[in-house]
């Protein structure tokens, strides 16, 4: 472990967080939010100060090296100070009394799950709005925004890096079972991608206003909609705007998010047989089916309406698959809704969308090579002598590639039975309801979505778990965010080695 870089990479963020703070700063000093703009100034201080301290420790450009188990170290190491560091205004401003609250709203945030502890007495009864400094719910909304195309890939996106460690930090942190470049600098890959991404999200907020919704809004959830994370400044999220052209809008987007950002470059340089993605074919095929089948459902069982189906349906579709987590209120409450509609959904909660966008979930990539090695196996009992090969995009893998899948596969099954099996007993919530709430709030922030079942459905909340039960969730929505690995190296002692 190069301790020297880790204290400077993380002095960088520190830096660039406190800065981007800022923002919401001004914002609570504009809307005359006193007590907003004393717990931003803290923040920053304390985040300029500590940052300051790390950038002054930097190794020589020699000794800069960095081992990819390190990069995955430093990567999370990253995202819980993040976590720690973003909690601060809530807590201090009064927004989020408690602490653990204040940095599980946090952490939910940055890893874009959407998971939330506000509850409907937050909520103004004539408004429809969290009753919250705006500065304080822009914040809220900007912490996804940030932590959907990932904060290391800013850094490594405005301030140069050597290209071993920037190799190795981006490999941490872009979601995907594959690692690789659009361009021959990681650096020029990393301003592009944050390109697309600003411009995208610019894109969707002058639409948003289009279709009457008020600038603030529409940057709050422009921030959460391109990070496919879900924070809304409403009580009933999208529901509260009752506008079917917003969410048709926002329908759009998710899965537009939930979409490679590779193929967005290849598009705009001229390379459109890459459009022919079998991940992308997946999807699309994925969400037809699901809505068609959800439809059918709904209208088989005289729960919604034809007309009120389809519009309910696409959009929760399209929120469980991109992660999103989003809801349409009472009448897209799909905990309403019959026990196989939901289990549908928890089944697209947990495959997401695309490897290399902001989606969260296993990633349909995953999802196809996982079935493919197991169709494989089949046809090799049958024929031992056979040599079967997966492939992608008509591209044969590496024999280790799909046994890193595999692994990934098998690890993510433990951590969400174990996790399951620590809220069950520390849990309030028991029965039958309490199974399936335990099971889908593990779910939801394993796979960085927000919403579950039961009472933590999208009309629900988590603030009903205490604190240990928000620390395992916590853990979740990191592993979930890092995929797994960085979180997990952590705790081996071998990573910490010195170089």
């Amino acid at each position: 472990m190069n301790y020297r870089l880790t204290a400077y990479v993380l002095g960088e963020i520190l830096v660039i967080v406190g800065a981007l703070m800022c923002i919401p700063m001004f914002m609570a000093l504009g809307y005359h939010e006193d007590n907003t703009v004393l717990a931003f100034g803290i923040t920053i201080a304390v985040s300029v100060v500590l940052g300051a301290i790390g950038i002054f420790v930097r190794p020589p450009k020699d000794k800069r090296n960095l081992r990819p188990q390190s990069g995955f170290v430093m990567c999370g190491l990253a995202w819980i100070l993040l976590g720690v560091i973003g909690a601060m205004p809530f807590r201090l401003s009064g927004a989020i009394p408690n602490y653990i609250d204040a940095l599980f709203e946090t952490i939910s945030g940055f890893t874009t799950t959407g998971s939330s502890i506000l509850t409907s007495s937050l909520v103004d009864p004539e408004t429809g709005y969290f009753m919250l400094p705006k500065s304080i719910l822009f914040w809220r909304a900007l912490t996804q925004w940030i932590g959907g195309m990932g904060v290391l890939v800013f850094v490594i996106a405005v301030l140069p890096k050597n290209g071993k460690a920037s190799t190795a930090l981006a490999k941490a942190e872009i979601p995907g079972y594959q690692f690789g470049k659009l361009v021959g600098k990681l650096r020029f890959t990393s301003q592009i991608l944050y390109a697309m991404y600003i411009v995208l999200t610019l894109v969707l907020v002058g639409i948003l206003c289009a279709c009457k919704m008020p600038v603030f809004d529409s940057f709050c959830h422009a921030f959460s909609t391109a990070s496919t994370g879900g924070f809304s400044v409403m009580g009933d999220s999208i529901g509260g705007y009752n506008s079917v052209s917003i969410e048709i809008v926002i329908t759009i987007f998710m899965l537009l998010f939930s979409v490679n950002f590779n193929l967005y470059y290849m598009i705009l340089i001229g390379h459109f047989k890459s459009l022919k993605n079998e991940e992308l074919f997946s999807m699309i095929g994925l969400y037809i089916v699901a809505c068609v089948a959800i439809i059918g459902a709904l209208v088989g069982t005289h729960t919604l309406a034809f007309g009120d189906s389809v519009r309910h349906t696409t959009f929760n579709v399209a929120s469980m698959m991109s992660t999103t987590g989003y809801g349409t209120g009472a009448m897209g409450d799909f905990t309403k809704w019959p026990t196989i509609v939901q289990v549908m959904l928890l089944l697209i909660m947990c495959i997401g969308g695309s490897a290399g966008s902001t989606a969260g979930g296993m990633k349909m990539s995953r999802a196809i090579i996982l079935v493919k090695s197991s169709l494989n196996h089949v046809r090799r009992l049958n024929s031992p002598r056979s040599v079967q090969t997966v492939k992608m995009d008509g591209k044969a893998l590496p024999d280790s590639t799909v046994e890193e899948i595999q692994n990934f596969f098998i690890i993510y099954i433990l951590i969400l039975l174990f996790s399951t099996l620590l809220l069950a007993i520390l849990s309030p919530y028991t029965g039958a309801e309490g199974i399936a709430t335990n099971l889908s709030a593990v779910i939801s922030c394993l796979n960085n979505i927000g919403p579950g079942v039961g009472a933590v459905g999208p009309c629900g909340n988590f603030a009903g778990y205490g604190v240990l039960e928000k620390l395992v969730l916590m853990f979740n929505m990191l592993i979930g965010r890092l995929e797994i690995i960085p979180i997990l190296m952590i705790f081996y002692y071998k990573s910490w080695k010195s170089i």
